[in-house]
């Protein structure tokens, strides 16, 4: 089996470097976001690779290589990737 791209060791180390999700609202909630650790798989997976964003398998669980490309967007402008690039490193 191979292995994981982010193990629960390292997601131990990740979680608590982001930030908390946002309040949905209560009329017309819109769809659930999706889970940190799924979407950082993503972005990682997208990083290691060199595939395009709109390449990303669908089969891996992580959603859209452009819901991925939002959050890492929305992470990068709220200084949180710099963190998790740190831990990463």
């Amino acid at each position: 089996m191979a292995k994981p791209i982010l193990d629960d060791e390292l997601w131990a180390l990740i979680e608590p470097l982001l930030p908390p999700p946002k309040p949905r609202r209560s009329r017309y909630p819109g769809r659930k976001p999706l889970d940190d650790r799924a979407v950082l798989t993503g972005i990682l997976f997208i990083l290691q690779t060199g595939l395009r964003w709109d390449l990303l398998p669908r089969e891996m669980g992580c959603g859209s290589g452009m819901s991925c490309w939002r959050r890492l967007r929305d992470w990068q402008a709220a200084g949180v990737w710099d963190r998790l690039h740190e831990v990463l490193l």
